[in-house]
């Protein structure tokens, strides 16, 4: 359950009307756009309104939602933070589920609270989220059932408040730190002085822990009705019976007598140039923010409307390549930037600048950002860089129109709440996909230009704000910030230069090898190719989705092959690598020469292994095979982008180490394993001094410049007869000089023996606890599955009893893995955040309910839960390209039979409650463990 604002990602809906998609005219500019023909969209007597629509991805799953336009900024003075409070009680007692029993009921149905079950609310809304398998009639209708409670049927039991009021004013506590310290200074001027300042989600804690009853039941009473509500059902379900179910549950609520109205706060126009300069000790970064006048904003609801959020798209995405290339400097002037257009809060929306300074500080970021948003407003942008935009977003839509029968529910479902809430429209993403291509075409760079013209400020009335750590040196006062803007503003600038691109990243394929061997893995639906430069790679073409092919590729090797002297320059050899780019490009310009394909390609150096990871879409998969070689045969050696890497990963870790977070995890990590620098942790400023260019190319080359034991890996939807020559071509011709590819252990071992250790960091009132259970471990699949269920019911019961029961935790639980390199061992791990008066509590609660599982094991019904949670996710596993990748990458890494990938539900037939005690006996070894504490330094 969260109380911050959240901003669905927009991403759009299917299937629409087949006459566009045809080539029929477009509608009138000023027509309304349609509403996409997939989604009923209904309302009810009393004003709720509903969206129905059936899909089968994933299989035997409903995605259910009550959507109320309710949130934080509607609470009275003796409110604050009952919005965020009646979400939590929304779990705790209703006319048809006693405290507990909700939960309960659908943790036994394989629905896990917190990442399946859940809810947020922000300042306008609150949505809860239910998602539910549909294999069972019964459970279906006790879903819209509890929609229904959540509606109308809330009992606010006091005892019941009581109860929870620990566990919100744990989240509140959650939240406290240096950023939420320096945004309580900061919000009255970001929103200008407007309601929403004063009404943050989460509340107030002085209120949290003593308002009356009574006041969260008026709030209740007063928002919670159905003429501000939405159900969302979309998924493995009957339209009509949704519709009836819909109807039977919803239909006989009632508003309010002389309903209080629903009104959004108006953000009052900024009159005068503000600065100001908020800094804290702990901060965890440097950040330059510029804001420009808010400006009133409703969706798009026409044709012309929706081809003016092209242009803006397509100018947003030239600044944002543009801003990029800033980063790539010897000397960058930020870390990151950007600046765009951007949602303030609903009905509102700002043009802004930000960025993330580096040693620079905020001067050379303020006239980075402002000359360049001077740039495009007086010369604006090139025919190139606009026919590349457009290339881009023709793809991204020609992808999504492809997907159009294979897109998850949860997608649908995220463009109903925002159509709901925001009145985005949802035409269907058919005739978006027909606009598009009739639109974008036709859109000129004039227009584009005066479009950037008019959205850029020149010199409206800002604010400006400095957020960052405290220093020696002073930062500069508000007036020297304004000064600089003004400064860079008054700057002359030119326009910029454009470079020719090559149409084709290789123009010469190499002397293609060949396919020497050939076997067929039926149980898989796998065929394994053996190349003549001795490659193995396994195909599985599969339908799950329509432009969608992941490739992987893995051996032995990685940076335990390097000594000491080398850990550094082994560490960031690949990164260092991918920041240069390939041939005889940098990363800009392999961005731009790629525009409007879609594909990605990475390189990686672990401890044990090295691996080779990449993303396209159908038409792109040569392209993907011409990264690749070229990432493995050519990267290139750039001084300028070394110094800009080296100086922004510096600056990062300048900053990270300002967090108290930071020296508990480095607590942490050398508990464990001592100072060992081949143990990764955050790294420090002067870790990057040790970083060679030369050294880490060198050791780059060394390895991937040999193809020599690679494993590839493709899962997806490719014609393998038209990617096996391909294949030839692209990797049966990598070079495969001798080199070492074994695994090399470097005996690194945690330590032995019960370690506790307590770190005194930060100002707030708030602890951590993190318990380290380690040691060796005889590495099987089922083996490793006991251990997941032991993991699984501990957390069952850290939810019941240190949440629900003792409101001692907000979040938190336990973790564990089963490692068959570089030695059989575990690693079960416990993080519990909460309350410095707590932490002996919550460490004797914790150990408590592991004695307890060792002791007696699962109860069956807790047991039953696991089963039925894995279940439901393993069904949705088998239809994503992603976890057959990684399941058949890991089991050629363990030396595994692939086939076992199909024996998951067979092992899990096989776990029994003794299994589960077992292995809560073996992993969790109260004689080896390590415990470290964090706790707030002494006032």
């Amino acid at each position: 359950m969260k109380s911050v604002p959240l901003r669905l990602t927009a991403v759009f809906a299917l299937f629409s009307c087949a006459l566009l998609a045809r080539g029929a005219d477009l509608p009138a500019p000023d027509d309304k756009l349609p509403v996409s023909p997939l989604v009923k969209v209904g309302k009810l007597p009393n004003g709720l309104t509903y969206y129905i629509q059936k899909n089968a991805r994933p299989a035997k799953k409903l995605e259910l939602r009550l959507v109320v336009k309710a949130g934080s900024i509607l609470e009275d003075d003796d409110q604050q933070g009952l919005a965020h409070f009646t979400e939590h009680m929304a779990f705790n007692g209703s006319t048809h589920f006693k405290r507990h029993e909700l939960i309960d009921y659908l943790q036994t149905n394989g629905v896990k609270f917190g990442r399946d079950l859940n809810a947020y609310t922000s300042f306008d809304e609150t949505v809860y989220i239910l998602p539910i398998p549909t294999d069972k009639k019964q459970v279906v209708e006790q879903g819209f059932l509890v929609l229904e409670d959540w509606a109308h049927g809330l009992k606010f039991n006091e005892a019941d408040i009581d109860s929870e009021r620990g566990i919100v004013l744990e989240e509140l506590r959650l939240g406290k730190g240096a950023n939420d310290r320096m945004n309580k200074l900061l919000y009255p001027k970001l929103f200008n002085g407007s309601r929403y300042a004063e009404r943050l989600p989460i509340g107030k804690a002085d209120v949290l822990r003593t308002f009356k009853p009574e006041a969260i039941r008026r709030f209740y009473q007063d928002w919670y009705r159905p003429d501000l509500m939405a159900v969302i059902a979309v998924g493995d379900i009957d339209p009509q019976e949704a519709e009836r179910l819909i109807k039977a549950h919803f239909g006989k609520l009632k508003n309010p007598e002389n309903a209080r109205p629903r009104e959004y706060p108006v953000i009052p126009e900024r009159k005068d140039d503000e600065g100001v300069v908020v800094t804290d000790r702990e901060a965890p970064a440097d950040v330059l923010y510029i804001r420009y006048p808010i400006e009133a904003h409703a969706e798009a609801t026409t044709l012309a409307g929706y081809r003016a959020d092209l242009v803006e798209k397509l100018y947003g995405m030239m600044l944002s390549q543009r801003m990029m290339e800033l980063t790539q400097q010897a000397d960058p002037p930020f870390i990151q930037g950007g600046s765009g257009r951007g949602k303030v809060v609903r009905g509102h929306r700002s043009f802004s600048a930000t960025a993330l300074l580096g040693k620079g500080g905020p001067i050379p970021a303020i006239n980075a950002l402002v000359q360049e948003s001077e740039r495009a407003r007086q010369f604006g942008f090139s025919a190139a860089e606009l026919e590349r935009a457009k290339k881009g977003m023709l793809r991204n839509y020609e992808r999504m129109y492809s997907e159009r029968d294979k897109s998850d529910s949860a997608v649908f479902v995220a463009e109903y709440v925002r159509n709901f809430l925001e009145g985005e429209a949802m035409p269907g993403i058919e005739n978006e996909y027909a606009y598009a291509n009739r639109m974008i075409p036709g859109i000129t760079l004039e227009e584009v230009n005066a479009a950037v013209r008019k959205a850029l400020p020149a010199d409206d009335k800002k604010l400006v704000i400095l957020m960052g750590t405290e220093k020696e040196t002073p930062p500069p006062t508000p007036a020297e910030l304004l000064a600089a803007v003004e400064t860079a503003r008054k700057t002359a600038v030119s326009a910029r230069v454009e470079k020719k691109y090559a149409a084709n990243l290789i123009d010469k394929p190499p002397v293609a090898g060949s396919i020497v061997a050939e076997r067929q893995l039926p149980a898989l639906g796998v065929t394994e190719l053996t190349l003549s430069n001795g490659i193995k790679v396994m195909l599985k073409p599969t339908d799950f989705r329509n432009d969608q092919i992941l490739m992987s590729a893995t051996r032995f090797g990685g940076q335990f092959l390097y000594g000491d002297a080398d850990i550094p320059n082994a560490r960031y050899a690949s990164a260092l690598a991918a920041q240069m780019g390939v041939l005889d490009y940098p990363p800009s310009d392999l961005q731009k020469m790629l525009a409007g394909r879609s594909l990605t390609v990475s390189v990686a150096m672990g401890d044990l292994t090295e691996n080779v990871s990449g993303t396209a879409g159908n038409s792109d998969l040569e392209t993907l095979l011409q990264m690749t070689y070229a990432r493995l045969t050519a990267p290139r050696r750039d001084e300028a982008l070394f110094k800009s890497f080296i100086g922004r990963q510096r600056d990062m870790a300048r900053s990270n180490w300002a967090r108290p977070e930071a020296e508990y995890g480095n607590a942490i990590r050398v508990a464990l394993y001592g100072d060992n620098p081949r143990v990764p942790g955050m790294p420090r400023p002067q870790d990057f001094d040790k970083v060679d260019l030369d050294r880490s190319l060198q050791i780059y080359r060394e390895r991937f410049g040999s193809a020599k034991g690679w494993t590839f890996f493709f899962v997806g939807s490719f014609d393998p007869v038209k990617l096996k020559p391909l294949l030839a071509t692209w990797l049966a011709s990598l070079p495969t000089p001798d080199i070492p590819i074994e695994m090399r252990d470097r005996n690194l071992r945690p330590v032995r023996g019960v370690v506790t250790k307590e770190v005194r960091r930060g100002k707030e009132s708030k602890s951590a606890v993190t318990v380290v259970f380690t040691g060796n471990a005889a590495f099987s699949q089922m083996e490793g599955m006991r251990l997941a269920a032991a993991v699984e019911v501990l957390n069952l019961k850290l939810t019941e009893v240190l949440r629900e029961k003792l409101g001692l935790i907000y979040g938190g639980g336990a973790s564990g893995s089963l490692a068959k390199l570089p030695y059989g061992s575990y690693t079960v791990t416990l993080n519990l955040p909460c309350g410095p008066e707590n932490v002996t509590k919550v460490i004797d609660a914790t150990f408590a309910e592991i004695r307890k599982l060792q002791q007696n094991g699962p109860e069956a019904a807790d047991l039953a839960k696991v089963r039925q949670n894995w279940t439901n996710v393993h069904r949705r596993a088998l239809t994503e390209n992603g976890w057959w990748l990684a399941q058949m990458q890991m089991a050629v890494v363990n030396g595994d039979d692939p086939a076992s990938i199909l024996e998951f539900e067979k092992r899990m037939a096989a776990l029994g409650a003794a299994d589960v005690q077992a292995a809560a006996q073996r992993y969790f070894d109260f004689g080896n463990y390590v415990q470290v504490v964090m706790n707030p330094e002494a006032k």
